[in-house]
C-alpha cells in the first residue's frame, strides 16, 4: 500500500497527515516594527554562504512582525473548523545577499500551533513555539483602536513562560508602504541532521520562495516602539533596537505553492 501525508504521519487514505495537500491559502493582519540594529549582530546569524546587504543599503534595518492568520487549503475544510485554521505568530526578517541577488531572511519565529510549525518547517523557517499576542482593529465599539490616525496597537511575544518582546504602535495615517525590509524573496536553509548525530546534515538545502496571488489591504504608519528581553534559550537581545524607524499594519492575502531548490 502506498502511503500519503505532507510530511506525516503518512497513512494509506493521508487524512491524518498533519498538513493538508498545497496550495495554501492565508489571509491575515500584519503589524510591523522596523528598526535599525547593530549589522555586525545580524552577519553573526547568517550562515557562511549568505551576507549582509550594502553599507548604502541599510543593513542593520530589521523588521519584528506580528501576524493574526487563518489559513486552509483548496477546499477550505479548516475554515468549518477554525482550530485548523487560526494561528499566530512573530517573526524577525532582514535582508541579505545570496549570489549576488537580495534577498529576505527569517532570523527567529515563534508559532502557536503544531501545523504551522511543522509546515515552516517543511518550508525552511526555523520555527519554535511561543505565546503570541496583539491587538486587533475593529469599525465597531470601543474595545479596540480604529485604522485611523491615533489608532494603538500592542504586540507581545513569549515562550517557555519568559516574555520574550513586546511593541506598540500608534497610527499617525496611511502609507504607500507597509516597510522595506520584508519586500523580497525569502531566503532559507532547510537542515536535519543526519541519525548518526554525527556532525553532517540528512538535508542540506538553499531554497527561496514568494507568494502568489498576493492582496494587499491599505496600509498604515504609526511610531512604534519595542523591547526585547534576556531568555535562558533565545537570542532576539543580540540584535537589539538601536533606532526605531517606523510602525505599520497591513492587511495581507496570499497563497503558497512550493518553492524553489537553490543549492543541494
Amino acid at each position: 500500500m502506498s502511503l500519503h501525508g505532507l510530511p506525516f504521519p503518512r497513512t494509506g487514505s493521508g487524512q491524518a497527515s498533519l498538513l493538508p495537500p498545497t496550495p495554501w491559502h492565508y489571509s491575515g493582519d500584519l503589524l510591523i516594527v522596523e528598526y535599525r540594529t547593530d549589522p555586525g549582530a545580524i552577519a553573526a546569524l547568517l550562515p557562511d554562504d549568505v551576507t549582509l546587504v550594502e553599507e548604502d543599503d541599510d543593513p542593520g534595518a530589521v523588521a519584528f512582525i506580528w501576524a493574526d492568520w487563518q489559513s486552509c487549503a483548496d477546499d477550505g475544510r479548516e475554515l468549518l473548523d477554525p482550530v485548523r485554521a487560526q494561528y499566530r505568530e512573530a517573526f524577525v526578517v532582514v535582508r541579505c545577499r545570496y549570489r549576488g541577488q537580495t534577498y529576505s531572511r527569517c532570523l527567529f519565529i515563534w508559532v502557536d500551533k503544531d501545523f504551522a510549525l511543522v509546515r515552516g518547517h517543511l518550508q525552511g523557517y526555523p520555527k519554535k513555539l511561543g505565546s503570541i499576542h496583539q491587538t486587533r482593529p475593529v469599525s465597531v465599539g470601543r474595545a479596540g483602536p480604529r485604522l485611523a490616525a491615533g489608532g494603538r496597537f500592542a504586540m507581545t511575544l513569549a515562550a517557555s513562560d519568559r516574555r520574550l518582546a513586546e511593541a506598540t504602535i500608534t497610527l499617525r495615517g496611511p502609507s504607500d508602504t507597509a516597510g522595506f525590509v520584508n519586500q523580497h524573496p525569502m531566503l532559507h536553509h532547510r537542515w536535519f541532521p543526519r541519525i548518526e548525530l554525527d556532525g553532517r546534515d540528512s538535508l542540506a538545502e538553499v531554497v527561496t520562495m514568494s507568494g502568489r496571488d498576493v492582496e494587499l489591504g491599505p496600509a498604515f504608519v504609526g511610531d512604534a516602539t519595542l523591547d526585547l528581553y534576556d531568555a535562558p534559550t533565545e537570542e532576539l537581545r543580540s540584535i537589539a533596537p538601536r533606532q526605531i524607524i517606523a510602525g505599520y499594519f497591513r492587511s495581507v492575502g496570499t497563497t503558497f505553492a512550493g518553492g524553489i531548490t537553490l543549492e543541494g
